[in-house]
């Protein structure tokens, strides 16, 4: 610990990885931990930082301490694989991807659609591509109808190249939703929910536009996913209680409206 704390990582790092998965005391541990996940990302050792982060979250997985140290040194890992990235292949598309999202979370909305059309002019067949450039279409601030458009076609061409995109079937599901396009709109939710069997708002949206549509026998399924997956959500309880009591369900659906008013209320939210 001395040796760490004067900088000299090299030397302490392996004795200190010991002490930290060792079987001493909770706080020399927690204290050897911490100082050989500092020193892994002094030196640019990212395989034991990597092995320390997962040990100190095993070992403290909700010590605020630990959680907030794990937090800049994901940070730090992070920007210097994406500068390792930049360096080895500037132009590549994984690094204009990066950097167009980069430009997107700044609000740089033109910047960021300049590098998903070069991407496209490159290479049209880009899986990923035509999905994240009709997000940022959507994305944008007073985007009008022709930013719409295109953006669903973007998300269309992105299922041409690639027919496991759940996330552009979720997308064009919503978009129909929104049109109170509800046949459309339970296909795309349907296929999104199918390619990713975890995905709770796709079956949230599949289950609401049955309900919408008096379906309720139907709806019952996907909503039952829904609030497995999403158990937090008030609007899938409330839209799965709806449709257990059309269909005499009495009983579950009592129970669903109860949770549906305790999320509520628990949340602040007007029922």
């Amino acid at each position: 610990m001395a040796l760490a704390q004067q900088g000299r990582c090299k030397e302490a790092l392996p004795t200190l990885k010991r002490a930290a998965s060792g079987s001493g005391p909770t706080e020399t541990r927690k204290q050897a931990g911490v100082l050989a996940l500092r020193c892994a990302v002094a030196i640019d050792d990212r395989t034991s930082a990597t092995e320390l982060l997962l040990l100190l979250h095993k070992q403290f997985p909700e010590d605020p301490e630990i959680l907030f140290i794990a937090t800049h040194a994901y940070s730090d890992l992070s920007s210097r694989t994406a500068l390792d990235l930049v360096r080895v292949a500037p132009n590549s598309t994984p690094a204009r991807k990066m950097n167009a999202e980069a430009l997107e979370m700044q609000g740089k909305w033109d910047e960021a659609q300049k590098q998903y059309e070069i991407i496209l002019q490159d290479d049209p067949t880009a899986k990923g591509v035509h999905y994240l450039y009709g997000r940022l279409l959507l994305s944008r601030p007073n985007g009008d109808a022709a930013a719409i458009a295109q953006a669903k076609q973007e998300f269309q061409k992105e299922l041409e190249i690639d027919p496991q995109n759940a996330g552009a079937e979720y997308i064009l599901g919503e978009m129909a939703r929104q049109d109170s396009q509800w046949d459309e709109a339970i296909a795309h939710f349907s296929r999104a929910a199918k390619l990713d069997t975890a995905f709770g708002d796709a079956y949230m949206g599949w289950g609401f536009c049955l309900v919408t549509l008096r379906r309720y026998e139907e709806a019952i399924p996907p909503l039952e996913m829904a609030v497995r997956l999403q158990e937090g959500n008030p609007g899938a309880h409330y839209n799965l209680a709806v449709a257990l009591s059309r269909t005499g369900k009495k009983e579950e659906a009592d129970k669903e409206f109860a949770i549906h008013k305790q999320l509520t209320q628990a949340s602040g939210k007007k029922e």
